[in-house]
């Protein structure tokens, strides 16, 4: 395969073991699902996605002359029958371009989007990845073509096996997954959970973006549904099915217009199921959808303070899959600011350390990837400590646009569930004020 995004794509060529011969491109006239099936495998990819011609770009001759005609069990493709003359019809731009998906899977879990993550390069074995975030497991999701990242943690087995090793940095360069591996022993493995059905595309996070779904029919595309189809019972569903907290933006074009395919009936969830598929849906197709009107949702992030008595203070706990208290080493006001705004609570005002009796499991959450821009959830890793991290954000006052955390415009937001944080107008504001403040 060359000129594709990995291995397991391009535009296909063959070289006969006749000596010398060069490598030739295969007409898409000359070559079908079964011959496609073939390729794959001997390449050891998985099965193929896409059989498309020019789909990696037109070509030039030499072009292979033969018609393949595999039954699709071969091993190899010059093992398949081919046709017994010659042929020279191909038209330009019509060499085949081929995407096969990549062998991973995940298994022993709820369904296919769940469970131990495996990998083949010859054999399959589960994969060591002692550094992914929710950002690694995105792309995993992406390869199973699941929907959102919903968690991401390890188990430790009773034993030392056979792993594939795939570093987080080589995952986030965009290289695919089966070109990251390289060959170990662990007794750590890698588990995730993937969304089945639903997945946000072009957010800042995994809890935002516009939604996409797909059906449990085979070979059905994502597809974006409308805004006049989906309420906010509807978005209480789907922030709940990807391990998000509540709805907190629900408008269409929020995150981009788009074209057709478009979800054809309307959502009638209750808010209680746990996946958008369990609602019930209207019975008939509608095809009453207006450009741009694709629904762009925000929910907010799974983020707490427990134990303080106030909601903005506390032992700060993160959930990605279950609640955990997080481990944040490095960190300052400065990450303890980006918590207080995910909380929306105001400013930061302390932030410090608590050691526990004994090691239990935690969210580790480095000072570099919150200064980056990602959100906390984003950043969780799992580990075992017993340095417990807690902060103090003030209740209903903050600071924004100055130049630290103690200057800037002042805006207050009361005890009323959905109050916006409102500015203060200067004739109302004295120095007894400010010095409360």
């Amino acid at each position: 395969m060359v000129d594709g995004t990995s291995l397991c794509s391009g535009r296909l060529e063959v070289k006969s073991d006749q000596s010398n011969q060069r490598w030739s491109s295969v007409c898409e006239a000359d070559f079908d699902q079964q011959d496609a099936e073939v390729v794959c495998r001997e390449l050891g990819c998985g099965a193929p996605s896409v059989l498309k011609g020019a789909f990696y770009g037109e070509v030039e001759a030499p072009m292979w002359t033969k018609e393949f005609q595999c039954g699709g069990d071969e091993s190899a493709l010059l093992d398949c029958r081919s046709s017994g003359s010659a042929r020279n019809t191909c038209s330009p731009g019509k060499a085949v371009g081929l995407t096969c998906s990549e062998s991973v899977r995940l298994k022993g879990g709820d369904s296919r989007c769940a469970g131990t993550l495996e990998l083949k390069r010859g054999e399959w074995r589960p994969v060591f990845g002692s550094d992914w975030t929710l950002k690694e497991a995105a792309v995993a999701c992406r390869e199973l073509d699941c929907g959102s990242a919903v968690s991401v943690g390890g188990r430790k087995e009773s034993s030392v096996r056979s792993v594939w090793w795939i570093r987080s940095d080589c995952v986030q360069s965009g290289t695919a997954l089966r070109d990251c591996v390289t060959s170990s022993s662990s007794s750590y493995i890698l588990g995730l959970t993937c969304s089945d059905s639903v997945r946000m595309v072009g957010g800042s996070s995994l809890c935002s973006g516009r939604l996409e779904v797909k059906s449990d029919q085979s070979n059905q595309w994502w597809l974006s549904v409308c805004e006049a189809d989906f309420d906010q019972q509807d978005a209480e569903v789907v922030c709940r099915e990807l391990g998000c907290g509540a709805p907190s933006v629900l408008q269409g074009a929020l995150y981009g217009e788009v074209e057709s395919p478009m979800w054809t009936k309307e959502f009638q969830c209750g808010g209680h199921e746990s996946a958008l598929l369990d609602c019930r849906s209207s019975g008939s197709a509608r095809n009453t959808c207006s450009p741009g009107k694709a629904v762009g949702l925000t929910c907010s992030e799974p983020v707490r303070l427990e134990g303080r008595g106030s909601r903005c203070a506390g032992t700060l706990e993160v959930k990605q899959g279950e609640w955990r208290p997080v481990f944040g080493p490095g960190w300052t006001l400065k990450e303890a600011a980006v918590a207080c705004r995910e909380l929306d609570c105001g400013s930061a005002v302390s932030v410090g350390r608590r050691k526990e009796l004994s090691n239990r499991p935690m969210w580790r959450i480095t000072s570099d990837c919150v200064q980056s821009g990602s959100c906390l959830r984003d950043c969780a890793k799992s580990l075992f400590t017993s340095l417990t991290l807690y902060l103090t954000c003030s209740d209903s006052v903050r600071l924004v646009d100055g130049t630290s955390l103690c200057s800037g415009r002042l805006e207050v937001k009361s005890d009323q569930s959905n109050q916006w944080w409102s500015s203060v107008c200067e004739a109302d504001f004295g120095q007894q004020d400010a010095e409360v403040v």
